[in-house]
């Protein structure tokens, strides 16, 4: 028996080694949406690009029928306009109408304080609604204060996977068919067009035109931060056969090269066994694909201040040998996506001009099955040195991530460290599909990223953090704890959480904010980019990029704080 178990971890070693040195096959071109945001409106035929006109109806009355009639005329007058104008009546939900291929909607009238006053979520769903699929125009509607939440809003409607095979009634023909007709099938398939989005910028007191148009530099902030989102919902939306961690770090590698001045680091495999990272390796060690960390660092001149953003990265989560049912798996592929919106964001964020240091730190793994599997009752050694009895195979994102903190404290010097994760499904319980939730050691860390989640529309919402009665739930009579909660019922998120802050240690001096992201990560089906722009609002005080940099003074308190009261409070006067 000793022999044989010799032989099954060494073939599987070389299976291990020898898969990560094929060469990966890359999958069949994505069909393109491109999006295009721009300050001014310009001329188009309705007949031939259609439009959408969307916004609150306070600003939809700010707008003279002289500013858009380069966008309806011939096919929309102004009597029709405004008559269509006036019969829209929002309440609680948006109200739309549609006139000759130009859609006039209302975002809805209602929005309580703990939703973005932008209404993102109203947004997207009015976009994915109304758009047709060629070449269009959006024209959004707003103040400068919703802006940026409405960009992202827009980006999130417009995914880049698909595998579908059909377009328009033309289907892929089978290989052996004509060659000539697969490839315009393809073609077809993979066909791109541009999604056109104008801003008009209105005030509070202001008529449309009247408050001075989005600039160049504005508008390529919005860029980057819509581009990181769509990366980060692209990275979550594709199966683990074209997104296992081979290939999420050519996705990694991929960004630190485009980026001037951004180093990348990886240890993989055995080499994390041998260098103490016993979370990570544990839970990947099972896997054909060896899981990995991989570290990519921007650190400019003069910088004052280190920060880490810790990613959760499962590629698939079958649960391990506490394996997941039929109904529980499909959908595990959403695994990683703390660490794609930590991606999307590094990219943004660097990419614009971030002004301190700043590590995105990957903690890459496949939970899968088979003879090299962690066991429930083995006990691991994790990057702290602390000790770990496993009673839960299917609770493993706390493990890579608690040697990712301290990796990021230990080794990195950080003085902030973020993890975000898709940790437990009980924050769907605590806090519900469209907020995270946010527990961190420090109080103005929590306040603040409220207001950054109500800034970007990446909504987040505090769970309770309370160490000294939370903590003793991981209790182990043969190592320091368990990996999982003896009382189920007792905030689980909470606990979750509290399991990685014992690894950085409670004592740490720095602040320590962590995201579970499980329910918002997605909408429906699809991958939502959640976390990118609260990532680029929370941490655009550091940015060069001067909207980013008002926009993350403003979560701050300092651009919409006035003498009445809090930045939140402000942002509710809307």
């Amino acid at each position: 028996m000793i022999t044989y178990n010799l032989i099954i971890r060494r073939c599987s070693r070389i299976i291990f080694r020898s898969y990560s040195q094929k060469t990966i096959m890359e999958p069949p071109p994505l069909k393109q949406t491109v999006i295009r945001f721009s300050g001014t409106i310009s001329p188009s035929d309705p007949l031939e690009k259609p439009v959408l006109i969307v916004g609150q109806m306070k600003n939809l009355t700010k707008i003279k029928y002289d500013l858009l009639k380069q966008k309806l005329e011939p096919r929309v007058d102004q009597e029709t306009y405004t008559a269509a104008l006036r019969g829209i009546h929002p309440s609680s939900n948006d109200t739309v109408l549609t006139i000759h291929l130009v859609t006039l909607a209302a975002l809805p009238f209602k929005c309580s304080r703990h939703n973005s006053p932008a209404r993102p979520h109203s947004l997207t769903k009015i976009v994915q609604s109304h758009t047709s699929g060629v070449d269009e125009y959006i024209v959004v509607v707003c103040e400068r204060d919703d802006v940026f939440a409405s960009a992202c809003a827009i980006a999130r409607a417009f995914p880049l996977y698909s595998r579908k095979t059909q377009r328009n009634g033309l289907a892929q023909c089978p290989r052996a068919a004509n060659k000539t007709a697969n490839a315009n099938a393809i073609a077809t398939a993979t066909a791109s067009h541009t999604v056109t989005v104008e801003f008009v910028v209105v005030g509070g007191d202001s008529a449309a035109g009247d408050v001075s148009p989005l600039s160049d530099a504005d508008l390529a902030s919005l860029d980057a931060v819509c581009n990181g989102i769509r990366l980060a919902a692209r990275i979550v939306d594709m199966p683990c056969n074209e997104m296992n961690v081979d290939h999420f770090l050519k996705e990694v590698e991929s960004v630190s090269k485009e980026l001037p001045g951004v180093s990348m680091t990886v240890i993989r495999g055995e080499e994390l066994a041998e260098k103490g990272f016993g979370g990570i390796y544990g839970v990947g060690k099972a896997a054909l694909v060896p899981p990995a960390l991989a570290v990519l660092s921007h650190t400019p001149p003069q910088a004052q201040q280190t920060i880490a953003w810790v990613g959760k990265g499962i590629v698939y989560d079958t649960g391990g040998l506490s394996i997941k049912g039929k109904t529980m798996m499909p959908g595990m592929k959403r695994d990683c996506g703390g660490a794609a919106a930590i991606l999307g964001a590094f990219q943004a964020m660097v990419r614009q001009g971030f002004t301190q240091n700043l590590h995105a730190v990957f903690c890459l793994a496949e939970n899968a099955v088979g003879p090299l599997a962690t066991r429930p009752d083995d006990i691991h050694t994790l990057y702290s040195g602390r000790t770990v009895e496993i009673n839960n195979t299917d609770a493993e994102g706390r493990l890579v991530l608690s040697d990712g903190v301290v990796y990021a404290r230990c080794d990195l010097a950080a003085d902030v460290i973020l993890d975000m994760a898709t940790l437990t499904g009980a924050q769907g319980m605590a806090t519900g599909k469209y907020h995270g939730a946010v527990l961190t050691n420090s109080q103005d860390w929590e306040e603040t990223a409220v207001r950054a989640g109500l800034v970007s529309g990446d909504l987040l919402f505090p769970i309770p953090y309370s160490p000294e009665l939370h903590f003793p739930e991981y209790a182990s009579a043969v190592a320091d704890m368990k990996n999982s909660v003896a009382d189920r019922s007792n905030a689980l998120s909470s606990c979750a959480g509290l399991f990685i802050a014992a690894h950085l240690g409670f004592e740490f001096p720095g602040s320590w904010i962590h995201i579970d992201m499980a329910s918002p990560v997605k909408s429906g089906e699809r991958a939502t980019g959640y976390g990118v722009a609260l990532l680029a609002s929370l941490f655009g005080s550091h940015s060069k990029d001067q909207l980013l940099k008002t926009i993350g003074t403003g979560v701050f308190g300092d651009t919409f704080e006035n003498g009445n009261g809090s930045a939140s409070k402000k942002l509710r006067r809307k």
